[in-house]
């Protein structure tokens, strides 16, 4: 049981920092480790979120998987209005149309064992989708001290702190855009509490004109807002965690982007107190607000708030009760899904004869290579295509050529372990003429076209230039603007290489630099192992990755690679193709016993996913026959190309029946379109992961919703490669499912709001959806809703493994994170068993039950 400590005394003057007990008191130390220990629970559940420029879907509550899913959309409902199944309104309107069937209401109500000791019936089921869940939440301090009669008239107490609050923090952060910076030297706590003392408007906002004061009351430093709010509240104990997550989730948007800065703090081996300084300053406030109420007001409030968090306990164990019925839902939702998934994979046969393969291309396992795939196979089944982690293996930095922009390319949850920078390099003549190295003068050229533009810009900072500066440059901007009055079907701009004089663009090369020879023998190794192409290499092998194509649009990166931190796929596809290439690098691979014929050459290649153009790199280092056989692949392409225009066609608004030239050139247009809201749908309507031998899904049609990453069990004897599916590319996937599923069914709180309204935060950290209010996380509505209704289904993320059973069940019982997510009911896993398909479920494999 939680232990009560002794009412406060409403008439005392709030403590200071004098009352906090000193070091030397045992009472006083036990407290500190009693508050820091609740801080630090509190601020480990917030999931980080990355900046704009490296975009990556992350799952908001991977810091609550060690939780089963009712139990956190329990606390997220009490403890921050959020939701995090689907809305009841959504899934009534999936029973009415069919989308939910009898037969999976039926299916999740035997399968969930919840369902079936509660005696939950389909009847009482449809009943509970005609009204809202009806889920009680928790107030905050400041929340029961705002009891002005007149609060309706102007902002609410908590809506002005998180404005304010969010302002500062927009400040602090932003090293990019704001030419005068802040001084950052004392901390994000000392920067707002000096800010604070100069800001005469948020009192008006919050009808309190006498507001300043009251600011005598501030805790002077971070631990004296956490002991004062702790002490002072005389909440029980039990619920001090519990308190403070829902003050940052008040900030949830803030708190995520530092909860980012402690996680690439970690990734270096360091330490980051952000995350516990915006807490702070969350708690101050309610030192501040509460100064400026007398006595009986304070006292009524803190009876409101002792009485409603005494009570914690049961309100989130009525809301676990009340979401029962939503979880059914979830599954049954669900259940529709995956019975057309396992029909179409039970469908798939074995072709009678197979091709011998001429080419191999290794895609992205991104949801939009998918219909590509399947398209380039049906056009020419002598190519063979191979799913494959989209950063190709390669744990890589980049920075481009003479910049400091250093960039992760791979996923966020590694941590860079080589470097990529540009060689700029001509091809070696046929005389055999080495290459001509012209990187110093390339990087010196850009250096002088960057310091011409450094300058050009300063020039329309100056307040007596600013006049005659939009005079100069005012005509310049004609041209732009008609690019987007009707724009132009335009190639996907390159960003790297901004600044670089044309003549040295086509032989500028990513490659990796800084390691040795041996080092680069043992990368090239595991990754050709990883992606099964240790063996049976084709005369040409693909290496694909993908990149989108949009303009004016500050989510540009989230509709490229994940994988790859918010970038295309073209500098690690580029690197490795170069790695695999090079002579001494095969010496040491054929040394070590993997073999890559002498005729075999690897090129790197990027799907515009935006357009479903291939585009080709480094093609002038490839020899005659290579050379002549991707210009054979180019019909191929465009084939396979229109083929998947066409079935996208429906969902962009346009004419599958146009002419393929047209069809082209109308997303092409869209691509270069600065209003265009919805370039393209991203990973909108994922749903499944198959890790499999590309028999078990090859002709079938999964509709763009699946990743599919090439395992073949058999040449992974010790399930080292499984491991590292199921331990990466596993996660990411899960990721990813989940910010689309977050951003559809809590489009207030986990998504970013609407892409028109959107301002850039910081020059990169994120979005204002307008002008104020909490950094926006998560996805726009407009990539999750097409304007009638959503695109995305909200489904759990559904993996289907070919791998014995022994193996995936060593790799759950080594891998905490891997059971949680099971364990928890963050996603579903089944096995293919032979020619059946079994589920995991509780430690056993039962079977799917969806005939």
């Amino acid at each position: 049981m939680d232990t009560l400590v002794a009412p406060p005394d409403h008439n005392q003057a709030p403590p200071t920092a004098t009352t906090v007990p000193g070091p030397s008191s045992d009472a006083g130390a036990d407290l500190r480790r009693r508050i820091e220990a609740a801080c630090e629970q509190a601020c480990g559940q917030i999931a980080p979120a990355w900046p704009l420029d490296r975009a990556i879907a992350v799952n908001p509550h991977w810091s609550r998987i060690g939780l089963p899913l009712r139990q956190v959309a329990a606390r997220m409902a009490v403890l921050g209005q959020i939701q995090v199944f689907p809305a009841r309104s959504y899934l009534r309107q999936a029973w009415q149309e069919g989308r939910i069937t009898e037969a999976d209401l039926a299916h999740a109500l035997a399968t969930l064992p919840a369902a079936r000791d509660a005696g939950l019936t389909p009847a009482a089921c449809v009943q509970a989708l005609t009204a809202a869940p009806g889920i009680p939440h928790l107030p905050l301090l400041i929340d029961v001290l705002d009891d002005d009669p007149q609060r309706h008239t102007r902002l609410s107490w908590r809506q002005a702190i998180t404005h304010q609050v969010s302002q500062t923090c927009a400040a602090y952060f932003d090293q990019h855009q704001a030419d005068w910076q802040p001084e950052r030297g004392l901390g994000l706590y000392a920067y707002w509490r000096d800010t604070l003392t100069h800001d005469h408007g948020i009192g008006v906002l919050m009808g309190l004109p006498q507001l300043g004061r009251s600011l005598h009351a501030l805790p002077a430093t971070r631990q004296e807002a956490e002991h004062w709010v702790l002490q002072r509240l005389n909440l029980p104990q039990g619920v001090w965690a519990d308190y403070l997550e829902s003050v940052l989730l008040t900030v949830n948007g803030w708190a995520s982007w530092c909860a980012y800065l402690g996680w690439q703090a970690r990734l270096a081996g360091q330490a980051d107190d952000h995350l516990r300084d915006l807490l702070a300053i969350r708690l101050a406030w309610g030192a501040i607000l509460l100064e400026c109420k007398e006595d009986v007001s304070a006292q009524r409030a803190f009876a409101a708030l002792q009485a409603e968090w005494g009570r914690a306990g049961a309100l989130l164990q009525q809301a676990h009760d009340a979401l029962l019925v939503d979880e059914v839902w979830q599954l049954a939702l669900e259940t529709g899904y995956q019975r057309q998934l396992a029909r179409k994979l039970s469908g798939v046969a074995t072709p009678a004869t197979t091709p011998a393969i001429e080419v191999q291309a290794a895609f992205c396992i991104d949801v939009r290579s998918e219909p590509l795939r399947r398209a380039l196979e049906a056009t020419w089944p002598a190519i063979q295509t191979i799913g494959f982690a989209g950063f190709f293996g390669l744990p890589v930095a980049y920075t481009p050529l003479a910049t400091e922009a250093r960039r992760p390319q791979l996923p966020g949850l590694l941590a860079p372990a080589a470097e990529v920078t540009d060689r700029v390099a001509a091809a070696a003549l046929e005389t055999g003429e080495p290459a001509r190295d012209l990187t110093a003068a390339a990087a010196q050229a850009r250096r002088q076209r960057f310091a011409w533009a450094g300058q050009w810009q300063a020039a329309s900072r100056w307040p007596s230039a600013a006049y005659s500066f939009v005079e100069a440059a005012g005509v310049g901007y004609i041209g732009k603007l008609a690019s987007w009055l009707r724009p132009a079907p335009a190639a996907r701009a390159r960003d790297d290489l901004a600044g670089l004089p044309a003549r040295y663009r086509p032989i500028c090369r990513p490659t990796l630099t800084g390691l040795a020879l041996p080092d680069q023998v043992a990368l090239a190794a595991r990754v050709l192992h990883a992606m099964g192409l240790d063996h049976g290499l084709a005369p040409l092998v693909l290496l694909v990755g993908h990149g989108s194509q949009s303009v004016n649009n500050a989510q540009a990166a989230a509709l490229d690679c994940g994988a790859c931190c918010g970038q295309t796929g073209e500098v690690n596809a580029r690197a490795l193709a170069q790695l695999l290439n090079d002579p001494a690098v095969r010496a040491g691979l054929r040394d070590s016993g993997v073999q890559i014929p002498e005729h075999t050459s690897f090129v790197a290649a990027l799907h515009n996913t935006t357009t479903d153009e291939i585009e080709g790199y480094d093609l002038d280092l490839l020899p005659p026959a290579a050379r002549e056989r991707w210009l054979q692949l180019q019909p191929v392409f465009a084939q396979a190309g229109d083929q998947v225009r066409r079935e996208r066609a429906p969902r962009l608004g346009l004419d599958p029946r146009a002419d393929h030239r047209q069809l082209l050139t109308q997303l092409q247009r869209r691509a270069n379109d600065g209003a265009q809201t919805r370039p393209e749908w991203g990973l909108a309507g994922n749903a499944a992961f198959i890790i499999a031998p590309r028999a078990r899904s090859q002709g079938a049609v999964l509709d763009g919703r699946s990743f599919l990453h090439d395992y073949d069990a058999a040449h992974d004897p010790d399930g080292s490669v499984l491991e590292l599916l199921m331990t990466a590319p596993m996660l990411v996937t899960h990721w990813i499912n989940w910010q689309y599923h977050a951003s559809t069914c809590e489009p207030q709180r986990l998504g970013s709001g609407n892409k028109v309204l959107h301002n850039v935060v910081g020059g990169h950290i994120g979005v204002f959806e307008g002008n104020g209010g909490d950094l926006r996380i998560g996805l726009s509505k407009q990539s999750v809703h097409d304007g009638r209704r959503w695109v995305h289904e909200p489904l759990r993320l559904t993996v289907v493994i070919d791998a014995p059973a022994v193996a995936i069940e060593a790799i759950i019982a080594k891998h905490d994170v891997v059971r949680q997510l099971l364990d928890h009911g963050w996603l579903h896993l089944w096995r293919c068993d032979g020619d059946q398909l079994v589920r995991y479920d509780g430690g056993q494999w039962q079977p799917l039950g969806l005939e």
